[in-house]
């Protein structure tokens, strides 16, 4: 499923508008998007939890080269499946 497709499905599940049902899934991943840039967690009950990862600096190998470069650490986001989800993926 795409945007477009979700955009469709929420429109017709909610009897909302094509333009209403992108413009409130467009705020619901901005929001998403801030909380996750100031570090902090969202938790969406049944649903699942999206969190910032520190992924540490390494080293590594130019493929082409062989020289050895730095990798410097970097932040992630993270998703984690709550249970509800879970079981409905698994039924």
């Amino acid at each position: 499923m795409n945007k477009s497709e979700l955009v469709v499905a929420v429109a017709e599940s909610s009897r909302l508008t094509k333009a209403e049902a992108e413009r409130a899934i467009d705020a619901t991943f901005e929001a998403i998007t801030q909380a996750l840039k100031k570090k902090e967690d969202v938790r969406l009950i049944g649903f699942g939890t999206f969190t910032v990862a520190q992924r540490a600096a390494s080293e590594g190998r130019n493929p082409r080269t062989g020289a050895t470069i730095k990798i410097p650490e970097k932040c992630l986001p993270k998703f984690r499946a709550g249970k509800q989800l879970k079981d409905a993926v698994d039924a």
